[in-house]
């Protein structure tokens, strides 16, 4: 076998992201959970392999299969704009171990007030977690804005579930199992612009098609924050809607009334099998690197485009998950 050639383009995934499948396999190998397990040094080792090709440097004996494999190693703890490492309940590979845990104790332990403020108040410290680790762009944000984000999103998010849990009092069991999932989607709808409130102040960076920076957008940044938040929500909506249909049914036969403390474990069980799915499909519902048209942009980008770059007519960016 002859040296790895140089014109492997790991710049974009290893599947075509036109295509919804081509996006769902490329997350399906993000979001899996086994990459949590790799040690700092296996990380460093990615790292180095995929910014020496990038360098024009081939690690010697490296195969296609193993550069793919080091750079979506590499896609999963690293952020894309920063280039740092992501903490580890922040990537997208914690998502199904954590969200399974958090969200089966959500519907679990959701009839009693304190219970569904302290889950509604996990549940969302996770969020802006996991929503500043995968934000778009490199600009930072302060503290006191993250602080800010944070009490006005779990705040939210909290008043929406006891909110919504008072209404329900009188309803039957089965809508009240429910009250969790609603509460997550109103959530996300606050949470995620908050924590990310710098790009909607800024805007994020967006470049033509060689990925050469072109300027900043908000535009583009509201674009790719109303995508991530439908991604989000529909992404819940499986591990939200089917285990509590399912858990009504099996509470009332005799095995779990006589074993109630198998309730929770199978719950957790339950979302953790759906979210496997929901996860990747529902990032792949909108490809990572997005685009939007010149037209669309702000005026003065618009215009700074057209007369820097007259022939390029779409922008790309990174929307951030």
């Amino acid at each position: 076998m002859g040296e790895l050639p140089l014109d492997i383009n790991i710049q974009e995934p290893r599947w075509d992201q036109s295509t919804f499948l081509g996006r769902a396999r490329h997350f399906f190998t993000v979001t899996d959970p086994r990459n949590l397990l790799l040690s700092g040094a296996q990380l460093e080792a990615s790292r180095n392999i995929v910014q020496n090709y990038r360098a024009g440097v081939v690690t010697p004996g490296l195969t296609e299969d193993q550069l793919w494999r080091a750079k979506y190693v590499y896609d999963s703890a690293f952020h894309p704009d920063t280039g740092e490492k992501v903490v580890l309940i922040g990537r997208m590979s914690a998502q199904v171990p954590m969200n399974m845990t958090i969200t089966g104790c959500m519907l679990t332990f959701y009839r009693k007030t304190p219970t569904v403020v302290f889950w509604q108040w996990v549940n969302q410290s996770f969020n802006a977690v996991v929503n500043y680790s995968n934000r778009s762009g490199d600009a930072p944000i302060t503290v006191g804005q993250l602080g800010t984000a944070y009490v006005s999103a779990t705040t939210g998010a909290v008043a929406t579930a006891l909110g919504l849990k008072s209404l329900t009092k009188h309803l039957p069991p089965l809508v009240g199992r429910f009250v969790p999932f609603a509460a997550v989607a109103a959530a996300n709808c606050i949470n995620i612009p908050l924590m990310r409130q710098r790009e909607l102040q800024v805007g994020i960076p967006v470049t033509d098609e060689a990925g050469q920076r072109l300027g900043h957008s908000v535009t583009a940044a509201k674009q790719g924050i109303f995508q991530v938040v439908i991604s989000r929500i529909c992404m819940a909506i499986p591990a939200m809607a089917i285990p509590p249909v399912i858990m009504d049914t099996l509470e009332k036969k005799e095995f779990l009334k006589r074993r109630p403390w198998l309730g929770a474990p199978l719950q957790v069980g339950l979302v953790g099998f759906c979210l496997v799915f929901a996860t990747p499909l529902c990032c792949a519902l909108f490809p990572q690197r997005s685009s939007i048209h010149v037209s669309r942009l702000e005026p003065e980008l618009r215009a700074q485009i057209h007369q820097q770059n007259p022939s390029v007519e779409v922008v790309y960016y990174n929307k951030g998950l």
